[in-house]
């Protein structure tokens, strides 16, 4: 994994602050090969119950701004979902959320 202690700590005190509990946060993407350079930082985010649109945009808009303050401007991509068990009636069929599920590493629980 691609991440430096400093970037891995604001991303878990982001996750925290900003999210509601239960909530979790995965790294996905390039940064997960030690043998690749560069890259932009690929979070999921998965939310324990559905959340009101505005509510979304409020906590990602939070989540990222305090990001920001942290380590600086660099790319953050950020994808949100709702946790699989929380609604099994309607999944996310995304496939940047399947890949980020089966290939991701959790770095941080709300």
């Amino acid at each position: 994994m691609r991440l430096q202690p400093t970037e891995q700590e604001a991303i878990r005190s982001a996750c925290r602050d900003t999210l509601p509990a239960g909530s979790r946060v995965r790294l996905f993407g390039s940064r997960l090969d030690d043998t690749r350079r560069g890259g932009d930082i690929d979070l999921l985010i998965e939310f324990p119950q559905p959340l009101p649109a505005e509510e979304l945009v409020a906590r990602r808009t939070r989540f990222a701004a305090r990001l920001y303050r942290v380590l600086g401007e660099q790319r953050i991509d950020i994808v949100m979902t709702v946790s699989a068990g929380a609604d099994p009636s309607s999944p996310d069929l995304r496939p940047v959320v399947a890949a980020a599920l089966q290939h991701g590493i959790e770095l941080a629980r709300a």
